[in-house]
Parts: C-alpha cells; sequence; structure tokens
C-alpha cells in the first residue's frame, strides 16, 4: 500500500506541471474554434450581388476567399439567429424597403430564402434581436420608426407586433437632422424595454417591451430611465451629436453612444439593468487633435474583454482605441489607426478578441489587424480580402 501512495504521489508531481501549463493557455489548450463570416454589402451602384460568406480562423487570422452566400438587393446589415440556423438582413431601399429571412445551410453556408417583408419603414439600417430570440427588432432610419417582427419556428418572419415612431425636437444640423432617423436598437438586459438612438434627435430613446406580446410603446409616466423627468425617458446629447449607434459596458454599468456627426463618443451611467441618469460623465472624441476636415464617425464596439473601446472614422479612414478605466468608465484615446482603406463604415472584433476587421466601403476590402490584449493596439497581420461594398460583419462558429 505505501508503495502505491508513493507511486501515485509521484505521478501528481510530474503531471502538476502540464495541467497548469494548459490552465494558463500553454501547448496543451484546447484549440479556438473555427467561424464563418457573412458579410452585409450595397448592391447599388456597385459589382455586389448581396451577402457573402468567408471563413475565419482566430488562431492564425486566416481569412479564405468570399463567396456570394446569399444574393439579395442591398443588404447592409445582417445578423445570425442566436440559434445559428437562420439569418437575417435589412434590404435598404428607399419606400421599397424590406426585411429577409434566410435559412442558412451548415455545411456550405448557403443562404436560402425564407420570406421577405416590408420594413414598415424607409430605409432600414440595424436589426437585434430580443433577448429570448423570439423577435428581431428593426430601426427605419428615413422613416425614424422600429418594429418588432415575431421570428417562427421555422425561422420565417411574421406579421409585426410592435411599431413606434419617434418624436422630438429636431437638431440643428439642417441638411442630416430634418426629421427623426432611428439609426439602432438594442434590448435592455431584463428584456422589458429597447433603446434606439435617433441621429435627427439627439437622443437614445426608451420604449417599454412586452416579450410575450411583441410590442412596443411609449415610457410610462413614472419612467425608471430618469426619475426626475417624468415624461421624457431618453439620454439627451449635446445638440448636433447625431447618436448612430451605441455600446454598453461588459456588466452594463455604461452605456456609450457614439455621435457621427460630431465624431464623439457620449459616455453615460447605468443603474441596475435598465436605468440609467440623464446626465453623461463623459464627452470625447474620436479624432485626433488638430484633425480638421471632414468625417463621420460610424462604428463602436466593445473588447470582450471590457478593457477597450473601438470606434471607426470615414474621412479621416481610421479606427479610434480607447483604454476603459476599470472603476469609473472613463475613456482615455490610446491611438488612432488607418484601416487601409476608405470609409470604414463598421467594423467587427472576432469573438475570441484577437483580431478587428475593417470594412472599407469604398476600396472593397476587409482589412485585419491583430489587437494587443495588452494595450488593445492593433496592427495589421498583413490579411486583407476583396469584397465589393462591405458594410457589416456577423460571425458563426462553425460546426
Amino acid at each position: 500500500m505505501k508503495n502505491l501512495r508513493r507511486f501515485c504521489s509521484l505521478i501528481t508531481l510530474l503531471t502538476a506541471p502540464l495541467a497548469l501549463l494548459a490552465a494558463r493557455g500553454g501547448a496543451t489548450a484546447s484549440p479556438a474554434k473555427t467561424y464563418r463570416a457573412y458579410v452585409g454589402t450595397y448592391t447599388a451602384k456597385t459589382n455586389s450581388k448581396g451577402i457573402y460568406e468567408f471563413e475565419f480562423d482566430p488562431a492564425t487570422g486566416k481569412m479564405s476567399a468570399a463567396q456570394v452566400a446569399g444574393e439579395t438587393k442591398d443588404p447592409s446589415w445582417v445578423v445570425v439567429h442566436p440559434n445559428g440556423k437562420f439569418l437575417y438582413s435589412v434590404n435598404e431601399a428607399g419606400k421599397a424597403s424590406a426585411v429577409s429571412a434566410f435559412g442558412i445551410e451548415p455545411k456550405s453556408g448557403k443562404l436560402t430564402l425564407l420570406n421577405q417583408l416590408p420594413s414598415l419603414g424607409e430605409d432600414p439600417c440595424y436589426l437585434s434581436f430580443d433577448k429570448t430570440g423570439k423577435f428581431l427588432f428593426v430601426a427605419n432610419y428615413t422613416s425614424g420608426n422600429v418594429v418588432a417582427f415575431p421570428i417562427l419556428a421555422d425561422g420565417k418572419l411574421s406579421e409585426p407586433t410592435g411599431l413606434a415612431k419617434n418624436e422630438g425636437t429636431l437638431g440643428p444640423n439642417k441638411e442630416r437632422q430634418e426629421g427623426p432617423h432611428a439609426h439602432w436598437i438594442e434590448p435592455s438586459e431584463s428584456n422589458t424595454s429597447v433603446y434606439v438612438a435617433d441621429l435627427g434627435l439627439d437622443r437614445v430613446i426608451k420604449y417599454r417591451f412586452d416579450a410575450v406580446k411583441g410590442t412596443l410603446s411609449g415610457a410610462p409616466i413614472h419612467s425608471d430611465w430618469a426619475p426626475s423627468v417624468k415624461h421624457d425617458p431618453s439620454a439627451k446629447l449635446v445638440s448636433g451629436t447625431g447618436p448612430r449607434h451605441a455600446i454598453f459596458a461588459k456588466g452594463g454599468m455604461q452605456m456609450y453612444v457614439l455621435g457621427e456627426l460630431q465624431s464623439t463618443v457620449t459616455a453615460f451611467h447605468m443603474v441596475g439593468t435598465d436605468l440609467s441618469t440623464v446626465a453623461s460623465f463623459q464627452r470625447i472624441s474620436t479624432l485626433p487633435e488638430g484633425f480638421s476636415g471632414r468625417n463621420d464617425a460610424a462604428e463602436i464596439a466593445m473588447h470582450p474583454t471590457g478593457n477597450f473601446l473601438y470606434t471607426s472614422n470615414r474621412g479621416n479612414d481610421t479606427v479610434a482605441i480607447f483604454k476603459v478605466e476599470a472603476h469609473t468608465g472613463r475613456l482615455q484615446l490610446v491611438a488612432e489607426v488607418p484601416t487601409g482603406g476608405k470609409e470604414p463604415r463598421h467594423f467587427a472584433i472576432d469573438p475570441t478578441g484577437h483580431f478587428l476587421l475593417a470594412e472599407n466601403q469604398l476600396s472593397d476590402t476587409i482589412v485585419e489587424f491583430r489587437i494587443d490584449p495588452a494595450t488593445g493596439k492593433l496592427t495589421p497581420s498583413g490579411e486583407t480580402i476583396s469584397v465589393p461594398s462591405p458594410v457589416c460583419i456577423t460571425f458563426l462558429p462553425d460546426e
């Protein structure tokens, strides 16, 4: 028995370093998944045929050549359903705008149109899901309204159950803020409300959402968003900001709103899962000091660690890198990195947080950058692929 115990102790001593190495991400750690990436594009006045797909390996950063996954008109925003079986796209076409549902063929990644419904507004530009995956939210830019569509078991979209029209005081930019312009919609953590960034109104508006009925409605009189402003449950931004997209901090303690027209990020504190104060605690430029000329901020994203925030600039054609202070949520500009092309309308951080993929709309390229995990800084990886007019990327884990 003593010899057996000594033998077991010896085995433990020999294998412990290997186990520790694996835990620290050494050679014995399990390899990362590969992903299929879908790319939304503009087809009008371009060579694009619709939605493209390519293979992405987060271990190496290797991207395969892009192929057409499904032909459709102006799919400028695409999202994959949480179950991985369906993909949804907008069809940004003025008064003829629509929303399309596709089935995903698991092996090839090809898309099959399931159905298509009018978007109930003009120029849809953003899609998201409620927390149950039973409803699809649509932001219609030109008409300034948002819609909720039920998702059926077979992936098809059913007739809309929720519709809300943004209203309020317009911003001072007469060319871009001549009316309400819904540009982003996402649900709260509790799934009892949605937030809508409206570029024309200089506000992020909160609507109630009924996750059973799928309805959208105005804020209650006793608003939990802004207790001091009972009838106006919106986060107000500096006049002329033009809020485009927003992102929530890891843990939901802050909301960061990207202002397209003035190239800024405005930070708001969140209280609980749904609540916020009216006043922001920081407003910071996405541009380097001394920059002059035309610029439209386009996309905002948080690194999976929550340590870094990124925004894209069209005009300056860069990605701005911000460090997020752990205790305060305040942002510090770290660097500006050229995207290697023109008009980076969108970029995506891969699910592992190793790489950032910048889509240069007017250069027809997707340029890859490696993310430094310590500083958040970006370095070109050397990987670039061609896609006509790329404007959105979403990832799907390979089976």
